[in-house]
């Protein structure tokens, strides 16, 4: 039991990583993401190692326009990114940086990374992410649109969003609800980290890589001769029929996918809790103690997010979540969250309002409300 609970309890571990994003390292912005043509590719690598490769907008800024470039080139024939050092391909955006700076920070920020975002999920060059070590919130975003995402053994994957007042943006809206029953719903909620080899089993990667074995990997595709996709899927079958690391582990929700597919098809989020409550299991009850920490505003506005996103496109998703991003901007919960979290790190946020109940429908309602010409447009 005593297991189970440290296994689930990732509720302070998410937040331990979510305090590196405040450190917005004032380092060169050129240095922060490197863009090289290397063999017949064009390679993005996020070189912030110490804020965990964290995604400011000036690295958006650099990034956007060289994946434009490279996907008109006839030369390059495929794209990688991935991040500098071990512990992290990205850990999410830099959103210290969107509370602290003016309004038009947090429109141009979110605005430019959820632009990014879609050209990842429309770009016509094969996009292979190396997602080794954490990858988070915006991370996610720079890998899951792309046509292929390498996980490995030290892959640590989170979309922790609702324990700082926010939601899991960057397309979550999209990919969550399109991963196998209700276990989208039940990421996006908690925030539970998956590692490892689950990234993949979970949907989230399309393929598994021992860490090792990565750089060769890299270079084997850098020596590929103007290939199709289907050879580069090709190399990437080959290194994942061979991987070693937790082959022999069970995926670690395989024995609570059905309580999971049970409990989180509620439509409202009172009804999720019931269910956990009725429940009972040691597992439904440490997700219940996780998700009563989270922003009642936040629980709220996800749900419905992601059961719209359900049915819609990238682009519809993604205009949707821009609206929802400059009005938690602009609210209360987010700020607070980031202070609580990233800032003064007391661990403690005072949601407003405290419960779900004083959550109602019209204040979910206006979080989506359409921004008219200042609405994102793709």
């Amino acid at each position: 039991m005593s297991g189970l609970a440290s296994r689930f309890n990732s509720f302070k571990r998410t937040n331990v990583i979510l305090q590196h994003l405040r450190l917005s390292a004032h380092t060169d912005a050129a240095g922060e993401v490197l863009l090289e043509r290397r063999g017949c590719a064009g390679v993005i690598t996020l070189n912030r190692p110490k804020a965990l490769n964290a995604l400011n907008l000036s690295m958006i800024r650099q990034i956007y326009p060289q994946l434009k470039k490279w996907e008109q080139d006839p030369e390059t024939f495929l794209i990688i990114i991935k991040g500098a050092g071990e512990k992290a391909f990205c850990a999410g955006g830099d959103i210290r940086e969107v509370v602290k700076g003016d309004r038009k920070i947090s429109q141009d920020f979110f605005r430019e990374e959820y632009v990014l975002n879609n050209a990842i999920d429309s770009c016509q060059k094969p996009y292979v992410a190396f997602i080794h070590g954490i990858t988070m919130g915006g991370g996610v975003g720079l890998s899951v649109h792309g046509l292929f995402r390498v996980a490995t053994e030290k892959s640590l994957f989170a979309m922790p969003e609702t324990a700082i007042g926010l939601f899991p943006d960057v397309g979550g809206g999209y990919f969550l609800p399109r991963l196998q029953g209700r276990l989208g719903y039940f990421l996006a909620l908690t925030g539970f980290r998956l590692k490892g080899r689950d990234v993949y089993r979970a949907g989230i990667a399309t393929h598994f890589v021992d860490s090792e074995k990565l750089n060769l990997l890299e270079e084997d595709l850098l020596s590929l001769k103007s290939p199709s996709k289907e050879k580069i899927a090709d190399v990437l079958e080959t290194y994942h029929a061979k991987s070693k690391a937790d082959e022999g582990k069970a995926f670690a929700l395989e024995e609570h996918l059905g309580r999971i597919n049970s409990c989180f098809s509620a439509n409202t989020v009172e009804q999720i809790i019931e269910n956990l409550q009725r429940d009972g299991s040691p597992f439904a009850l440490e997700q219940l103690k996780v998700i009563q920490k989270m922003s009642p505003t936040s629980l709220k506005i996800t749900l419905r997010q992601l059961t719209e996103g359900s049915s819609q496109s990238l682009k519809d998703v993604l205009t949707m979540e821009y609206r929802l991003s400059q009005a938690c901007v602009g609210g209360h919960d987010f700020p607070e969250g980031v202070r609580a979290v990233l800032i003064d790190k007391d661990q403690s946020p005072k949601w407003k309002p405290a419960s779900l109940a004083e959550v109602t429908d019209e204040a979910v309602s206006s979080y989506f409300r359409s921004l008219g010409s200042n609405d994102l447009k793709l």
